[in-house]
């Protein structure tokens, strides 16, 4: 049972599959092109609501290029180089 568990726990430290790749990189590198957010208004039963959400990466605030971030993070995830460019 321990085997069993230990080699699922490998497995799942595997590579990443191109296409969840691309997703993963392409959102880290739209992430570090600016800051991201959004705003909602609404109205329900209990009355107006709003919110506000705010995204700043760490990677924006090092000033790293969106390129170089989806480059690195796609050999990271997958141990080889993206075959699609980077499409914000």
């Amino acid at each position: 049972m321990l085997a069993l568990s230990l080699l699922a726990s490998l497995a799942a430290c595997g590579p990443t599959s191109p296409e969840r790749a691309y997703e993963i990189c392409a959102d880290r590198a739209r992430a570090a092109a600016g800051p991201t957010g959004s705003i909602g208004i609404g109205v329900g039963s209990d009355g107006p609501s709003t919110s506000l959400e705010i995204g700043i990466s760490t990677d924006y605030l090092r000033g790293r290029d969106p390129a170089d971030v989806y480059d690195n993070c796609f050999r990271q995830l997958t141990g080889a180089g993206p075959t699609r460019p980077l499409l914000l």
